[in-house]
Formats: C-alpha cells, structure tokens, sequence
C-alpha cells in the first residue's frame, strides 16, 4: 500500500484520488481551503485525510492537481519534504487567455521547469495531463480500461502512476515536452467535442 498526497480539490483531484483509493491506497488531500478538501474527502470511499496547504506531506508520491502556475510555488515551499519523493505534475503550461501556445520556453516543458525548482533527490514524472477528469474517475473508455501516458526522465522505482491503481504507458528516454504539447491540444479542441467523441478520440491518443 503506498500514500499520494495529492495537491488540489478540483475534480482532477478527485479523478485520481478515486483511482488511487481504487488500487488500496492510501490518500491525503491538501488545498488552500481546507474546506474544499474536506467536502472532497467526505466524498470518497476508503482511507483519505484532509488538510490545508502548509501541512507535512504523508505520501511518498506527491500530485501536484493544480495549475500550471501554481506548481512550481507549491514545489519551492515544500522543497525540503520533496527529497526522495516522487512528485507526478498533471499540469498543462497553456495561455489559458489564447489558448495558440505554451507558457514554457520552447526547449523545455512545464514538467522540466518543475523539476528545476525540486531538491536533486525528487523524481518529477509528468502523467494525467492528456486524462479527462471523468474518464479517469470511470477508469475505462467504452468498457476498455484507461491507459495513462507518463514521461519522466528516470523511472521512479514505485512508478508514479501505477500506485494509482491502473495500467500504465511509460517511457523514460524522452523529456516530458511531448505531452506538454498534447496537453496543449486536449484542452483546446475540448470546448467542441461531444462526450462520446471525446472518449474514442482520447482512447486512441492514449494507445497509439
């Protein structure tokens, strides 16, 4: 049994929380208003605490189920917790006003420049940012289970998502640019797909 601390209370929060509590694990949630973590807590069925951003982190996993711009703050602050851990960024560094580009330099990623921010023991891992919120929640695709694509660096030895609870697509010799792109392009065309669209679209991009 692993522990994810998972940062945030949104609904991709809640998405793998469910996944992860799915798989025995263990959760805590933390948010800036504790409120909203214990409202989240209150919904899920297994083992979850609920705590405010500043609280020891219990996992040895940490989700960072915020935005982009949020990241790497969270990541300064908890520098010092972060050594040996591995920390999964959901993130998509989009201009959300534009939604024409990233927020990253060119050579780089929202990942990479979150890893820059993290003590040299942490394994940053990008995985969730090409996952649909209640896809993952279902775990499925038109009653196929739900790969989840990651890109890190080094391989964490507990692999990051797969304490999550489901089947993992990992692979370790690219930067994690590429699904910052991807992540870029899933938000992007969302507004405008149907639901049953947006499944088969988001299961073939997760299985190519």
């Amino acid at each position: 049994m692993s522990t994810l601390s998972i940062i945030g209370a949104g609904n991709m929060a809640r998405a793998i929380a469910i996944r992860a509590l799915a798989g025995g694990n263990r959760v805590q949630l933390v948010a800036q208003d504790k409120g909203k973590a214990d409202v989240l807590a209150a919904e899920l069925t297994g083992e979850v605490s609920a705590g405010t951003v500043g609280d020891p982190l219990s996992g040895e996993l940490v989700v960072l189920a915020v935005p982009y711009d949020a990241a790497t703050p969270l990541v300064t602050q908890y520098a010092d917790q972060l050594d040996g851990k591995v920390v999964v960024d959901i993130t998509n560094p989009v201009d959300w006003a534009s939604f024409d580009r990233l927020v990253v330099p060119g050579d780089s990623s929202g990942a990479e420049e979150i890893a820059k921010a993290a003590p040299s023991g942490a394994r940053v891992v990008k995985a969730f940012n090409t996952t649909f919120a209640g896809t993952l929640a279902a775990g499925q695709v038109a009653g196929q289970p739900l790969d989840v694509a990651t890109r890190a660096r080094r391989l964490p030895a507990h692999g990051a998502a797969g304490a999550a609870g489901h089947r993992l697509w990992q692979r370790t010799a690219l930067p994690c640019l590429n699904l910052s792109g991807s992540g870029w392009f899933v938000p992007a065309i969302r507004a405008d797909v149907a639901v049953s669209f947006e499944g088969r679209w988001h299961r073939r991009l997760l299985r190519r």
